[in-house]
């Protein structure tokens, strides 16, 4: 049996990978979504072209991690994709935020950091050549940014784990693909809370293109994928320009 795996499935960019994922050139019999809604997963078989199996749990709590072991015992199953969608930000200065709530942080480590390095490492061994691991960065990932400290620094580190894990995977035949987008139209605000900065909002990209390009992207074995002329800019920008100088004028912008 061939599957995809999809985390944070319920939403967002996860939400819109399980609608594209059967248009990324891998057979596939079943996809496996995992995210704590599970009405919402459920609702998602009439938008799927692919069956689905629900998966409901919490990815910061031990008990979705081990029904996903035990399930991949039991079916061993080969997984041609993995795409790690699951994740938080919260915007505002860190201090603040630890004032506010000291799990607000340790938890978006926990997520956007533990979380995805367990999942790749539990699917590791029912990987083969051709496989691709899809990894949901950012570009904030470019550089640290105040007022976003923490979230810049998790997918800081998903992007680096990326494209180290992708380089060892190399000689397997395993791509890892590491998606940074800027500023996309998901629920993803409702909670790190509403954009203020107005070259953000004027950036604002859909989700549908962002995953159609990252899937575009893995197909064609390429490390990262960065969507629109604007973040691509944005990439080069932060290899040139200190960060000091970037972080500067992040403390006043």
């Amino acid at each position: 049996m061939k599957i995809a795996i999809i985390t944070g499935a319920s939403s967002g960019m996860g939400r819109e990978f399980v609608r594209q994922i059967g248009c990324c050139g891998q057979p596939l019999d079943e996809v496996w979504v995992i995210a704590r809604r599970k009405e919402r997963l459920e609702a998602l078989r009439k938008e799927s072209g692919l069956p689905l199996r629900v998966l409901e749990g919490d990815l910061l709590k031990e008990t979705v991690f081990e029904q996903l072991e035990d399930l991949l015992r039991e079916n061993m199953p080969e997984i041609r994709m993995l795409v790690n969608a699951a994740g938080f930000g919260k915007s505002g200065r860190a201090d603040e935020i630890f004032t506010e709530d000291m799990r607000i942080q340790t938890e978006m480590i926990r997520l956007n950091c533990e979380a995805l390095t367990r999942m790749c490492g539990i699917c590791m061994q029912y990987f083969s050549k051709g496989s691709r691991i899809i990894n949901l960065s950012s570009a904030a990932a470019f550089c640290p940014q105040p007022k976003f400290a923490v979230y810049a620094a998790t997918k800081s580190y998903v992007l680096r784990f990326s494209r180290a894990l992708g380089a060892e995977l190399k000689s397997k035949g395993i791509v890892v693909t590491a998606v940074c987008p800027g500023p996309v139209d998901t629920e993803f605000f409702q909670v790190s809370g509403a954009i203020e900065n107005a070259w953000k909002k004027r950036t604002m990209a859909e989700a549908q293109s962002v995953v159609h390009r990252a899937l575009l992207d893995a197909k064609a074995g390429k490390q990262i994928s960065v969507y629109g002329f604007w973040m691509k800019a944005a990439r080069v920008v932060s290899k040139l320009i200190p960060h000091r100088w970037i972080t500067a004028f992040g403390q006043w912008n």
